[in-house]
């Protein structure tokens, strides 16, 4: 049972690193949390920087950054467009969603604020952790026209044991039928 656990903790991690292709509306960067000084975590951190990599490349004219208050400091998403932007993002390429606690929220929230902007049901790259990809292009495709994920790479540790987590998670999102 734990090979098997640990054979698809690896599937979905590496599944999570291929690169997108084409042109989207819009770049998605699911929310993480903030540090309790006000700074993204690394994990934030990477997603901000691989979503600023990924528009600065033509990808899509726009990245909306998804995220509610957590404990510290501002929103995930200010925290981490505050990131993207200190690295080269443009500020009218910024938007923010800042009510969402969970990648199913990440979704709808996201999805209302492209809707409100002339972009219902638009396509998406969603920009998280390798191993989430799966997750977040299932729960996203409930909302939007086509999702494309791509995750950033932590350090091998980090993967692992986000991996390692995100097995159950997917095994529940399933039988909850959130997938």
């Amino acid at each position: 049972m734990l090979l098997v656990w640990m054979t698809a903790a690896a599937w979905l991690d590496r599944r999570g690193l291929r690169t997108p292709e084409g042109s989207f509306d819009a770049i998605v960067v699911a929310g993480c949390r903030v540090m309790p000084d006000g700074r993204p975590s690394p994990a934030l951190a990477r997603r901000a920087e691989l979503a600023t990599e990924l528009w600065r490349g033509g990808l899509a004219p726009r990245v909306v950054f998804t995220g509610g208050v957590g404990d510290h400091g501002g929103s995930e998403a200010s925290v981490a467009a505050a990131h993207a932007r200190s690295r080269g993002l443009r500020a009218d390429a910024v938007w923010l969603e800042e009510r969402s606690t969970s990648t199913e929220e990440n979704a709808r929230y996201a999805a209302e604020v492209l809707a409100d902007a002339g972009l219902p049901r638009a396509r998406v790259l969603v920009v998280s952790d390798s191993y989430h990809v799966l997750r977040c292009e299932r729960v996203f495709g409930r909302r939007f026209d086509e999702v494309v994920g791509t995750g950033s790479r932590s350090v091998p540790y980090a993967r692992a044991k986000g991996a390692m987590r995100e097995v159950p998670v997917l095994i529940a999102y399933a039988l909850l039928g959130r997938l």
